[in-house]
């Protein structure tokens, strides 16, 4: 733009103007819009170079965009000025208006700052208004103030060079510089935030794939997985209850998903389970429990828990990872049970029938018992099977026991009743945990004569026999051999008697074994287990006397097949 007098600017001038803001405008990216910017200084504003100096993040400047000379532009452009130095220059010079001027007689000041520059070295000016090649216009490009206030943050420098007229500008290209410069930075303002934004959206978009794809793979592994897989919400009045599960879990439960939707998992954990299912609602809980099928079954399962976290409410939702452990639960209840049963008969052998007894009996005996207290309650008798006819034998009226409550409970017992032995001289409603070992007699006879198969066939009806002849919740153990031992809580001595009587007269009755009738015939002895025995104390006690009623009938009078 030539120099002109404010009354004759020429009507091109407004237009190149005009032109070149427009352009700033409408350019489709930030290093448009810079490149705009110093493209528009030379053509409409009539510079023969001008250089577009951005500030960046960290205060400094960077050369962004350079117009008017290709020598100039491959080497300075991308090259960054420190904030320091730019200020000490905007400071000092001639202020126009809002532009800096600073001639080519105190430039050299300037000359080793690190501000990067294109200027060569000339005759001094021959006339007062003649632009010199060492003088410096700077027109800082201020960001609008919030709500149309004053000047903002700076954006950035335009530096322009050389008008082509050689003139220094007078007053309308002044303003026009300054007013273009004022519109540069509303441009590189408004092209800067469309940049930010573009990235912006571009994140939030590979954000938004990445969290469909994960969704995705999430849904995939959920629906897929072959195991069972469960939502379920977490907190509030609908904690546990189920919002979606996978095909596995339905097709494990015998269940559509619909129907699952009505249920939390502890609707659907065997009530034994449920202080375990309770123990496992954090995360990282695992526990093996049982859950119901819709056919009224349980199957066993390992249950594993992990809490999906939202960032802004804390904790919403439990996965449950459900997975069918129902054939190694089997396995190990068969070994377990292989481990404490008897491979013959199936009936609890030595070791369970200890620990069983174990269980019922504490370290100390109750405190505060009555003279004579200790024989009542070590008494034992026997049964002579010989006898039975005869009714149960008379006994001697013996003591009535008052423990405290302080003597219920003790080392870890709690609630703990104490085994003791009813009354030693008649049965007066006493009750205790009778032991009864048996012996059968004859079976050695029958495996000598007819070979272990059919001895083997004996003690599995003898062990049968036993079992269907006590009470729901008596143990019948085979402790080896032909020896067998029956734990019966709450009888009293007459109770005892008569079970034993009973399951005597079981056990002779004839047997097939390898084609014939066999008999055997059976020796009991009646224990009474106490607390401050040991189990081992009290089987010893009652095999003597099992032995003592053995060897005091005559040979004759056992039963033998």
């Amino acid at each position: 733009m030539e120099t002109e007098s404010e009354p004759y600017v020429r009507l091109a001038s407004l237009r190149q103007l005009h032109q070149g803001m427009a352009d700033m405008n409408t350019a489709r990216s930030l290093a448009d819009t810079l490149q705009t910017v110093a493209d528009g200084a030379v053509e409409a504003l009539g510079y023969e170079l001008a250089c577009v100096n951005l500030v960046r993040p960290d205060g400094d400047l960077v050369v962004a965009a350079l117009s008017g000379n290709a020598a100039a532009e491959s080497l300075i452009t991308g090259r960054v000025g420190s904030r320091e130095s730019w200020e000490r220059r905007l400071s000092m010079g001639e202020n126009w208006g809002d532009l800096i001027f600073i001639p080519h007689s105190e430039g050299w000041v300037l000359d080793d700052d690190d501000v990067p520059q294109w200027y060569t070295d000339g005759p001094a000016p021959r006339f007062e208004d003649e632009w010199h090649p060492s003088d410096r216009l700077f027109a800082p490009m201020y960001a609008p103030g919030p709500q149309g206030g004053g000047a903002g943050e700076l954006v950035g420098v335009l530096s322009v060079d050389r008008p082509r007229n050689g003139r220094l500008p007078g007053a309308w290209g002044r303003e026009a510089l300054q007013m273009y410069a004022f519109q540069a930075a509303i441009a590189i303002s408004n092209a800067r935030l469309r940049s930010n934004m573009q990235r912006a959206l571009v994140r939030l978009e590979r954000e938004q794939q990445a969290l469909r794809a994960s969704e995705e793979s999430f849904r995939q592994a959920f629906e897929y997985a072959p195991s069972g897989m469960a939502v379920a919400e977490m907190g509030g009045d609908q904690h546990g209850r189920i919002l979606r599960t996978n095909d596995a879990l339905c097709r494990l439960l015998g269940r559509p998903a619909s129907a699952m939707r009505r249920y939390s998992f502890s609707d659907l954990v065997h009530p034994e389970d449920i202080g375990t299912l309770l123990r496992t609602s954090a995360e990282g809980g695992r526990a093996e429990l049982r859950l119901a099928r819709r056919d009224g079954t349980y199957v066993w399962v390992s249950l594993r828990n992990s809490v999906v976290a939202d960032a802004a409410d804390g904790p919403r939702f439990l996965l449950t990872h459900v997975e069918d452990i129902e054939e190694r639960k089997r396995r190990e209840l068969h070994l377990a049970h292989r481990a404490s049963h008897d491979s013959l008969t199936g009936l609890p052998n030595s070791a369970e029938l200890r620990a069983r007894l174990s269980s019922r009996l504490c370290r100390q005996r109750p405190s505060m018992l009555p003279a004579g207290g200790d024989e009542a309650m070590a008494g034992f008798e026997s049964f002579d099977s010989q006898d039975a006819a005869h009714g149960p034998p008379a006994f001697d009226r013996g003591h009535d026991f008052d423990f405290p409550p302080e003597a219920e409970g003790f080392d870890g017992y709690d609630h703990h009743v104490h085994a003791i032995a009813p009354a030693t001289d008649h049965d007066d409603g006493a009750k205790g945990l009778a032991v009864l070992f048996c012996d059968l007699d004859g079976f050695k006879s029958i495996n000598d004569r007819f070979g272990h198969n059919a001895g083997d066939t004996v003690l599995i009806e003898v062990a049968r026999r036993l079992s269907e002849g006590v009470r729901d919740g008596d143990t019948v153990a085979r402790l080896g051999g032909d020896e067998f031992v029956i734990l019966a809580n709450g009888l009293g001595r007459a109770d005892a008697q008569d079970l034993a009587v009973r399951l005597r007269n079981e056990i002779i009755q004839p047997i097939r074994a390898e084609g014939r009738a066999v008999r055997v015939g059976a020796s009991f002895g009646i224990g009474w287990a106490h607390c401050g025995m040991t189990a081992d104390e009290v089987l010893k006690s009652a095999d003597e006397r099992m032995y003592i009623e053995k060897r005091s009938r005559p040979k004759q009078h056992r039963r033998a097949g």
